[in-house]
């Protein structure tokens, strides 16, 4: 990290932990049943990711995956040895909304139990698998809260075909869930342009603009709107040489598979630029969050979805 940047605001680094062919973009050709029959390779490349951030001297915040950390139990472990941080990716990788909101609840406590008795220690962070907590689902918010965790990170304010809550605040912020419940949300980070948001976080998007691009914005938010950014990865990104997934649509394919020899190239150089840490280091740093309510169209969701 550059002397210029020790100073700025902290920024949060979190990995999905999750397998190669675990993604929801190839959930139509890889089916559940079958995945202990592919390579696992998200060992091997969470310890690159590991062994990076090591080098650079930064602490990041790892949603890991139930399914991966009963088999993979080490790895958790080896995450909190190294001083980073673990929270929950789910345990299926299943899409929220194509599930009930029971069992979503049974998948989560599952997923949080197993991390907490790995890691010897609470587990306080969501992400939803693919950010799917849109309009139609926001019942899930009062899942998680009530599952124990203290904050989430799954409302992605922009326009997607599998996610998103357009219109929704783009900083952090203290939501009131449908039923009344506290949650902190730390959305993944985005740029107003003109009308639109567009998300600048990591993911496809780091793999997709050139490095300079994701730096500026990363300074954008921090010193022209004073606020941290929220970038994320997955250890599969820093895989070039992965099993191609056959079957899957033109459309899934370039999403996942694109740019993937300069993730890591990309990913370092950020790091180097800026300053980054934990989520919990972030909300320690962070003013405190202002209050959001859920509004009545939401309302009206909740109770379409519980009918």
């Amino acid at each position: 990290m550059s002397e210029s940047n020790a100073s700025g605001p902290i920024n949060a680094l979190t990995v999905d932990v999750e397998e190669h062919f675990q993604v929801s973009a190839f959930e139509s050709v890889v089916r559940r049943e079958d995945w202990d029959g592919h390579e696992s390779r998200v060992v091997s490349n969470t310890e690159r990711l590991l062994d990076l951030f090591d080098e650079v001297d930064v602490r990041a915040t790892f949603f890991c995956l139930g399914w991966v950390a009963e088999r993979q139990p080490a790895l958790i472990r080896e995450i909190v040895r190294r001083g980073h941080e673990v929270g929950s990716h789910g345990y299926s990788h299943r899409l929220i909304y194509e599930q009930t909101p029971s069992e979503f609840r049974e998948e989560l406590l599952r997923s949080k139990r197993l991390l907490e008795e790995l890691t010897s220690g609470a587990v306080e962070g969501h992400r939803a698998a693919s950010f799917s907590i849109g309009r139609s689902n926001l019942w899930a918010l009062d899942v998680i809260a009530e599952c124990g965790f203290r904050y989430d990170s799954s409302l992605f304010p922009v326009v997607h075909d599998r996610y998103g809550i357009p219109g929704a605040p783009r900083g952090i912020y203290r939501l009131t869930t449908p039923a009344g419940h506290s949650l902190i949300e730390i959305p993944p980070s985005t740029l107003a342009v003109g009308s639109r948001t567009l998300p600048v976080a990591g993911g496809g998007y780091l793999r997709l603009y050139p490095g300079w691009l994701t730096s500026w914005a990363i300074r954008r938010l921090n010193r022209q709107e004073a606020r941290p950014a929220v970038v994320y990865v997955h250890p599969w990104e820093v895989d070039p040489d992965q099993p191609r997934i056959e079957g899957a649509g033109l459309v899934s394919r370039f999403r996942h598979y694109v740019n993937l020899r300069g993730t890591a190239t990309k990913l370092r150089r950020l790091l180097d630029r800026h300053r980054f840490g934990r989520m919990s280091d972030l909300l320690a740093e962070a003013a405190p969050p202002r209050s959001v309510s859920l509004s009545s169209e939401a309302q009206s969701d909740r109770a379409a979805v519980r009918a």
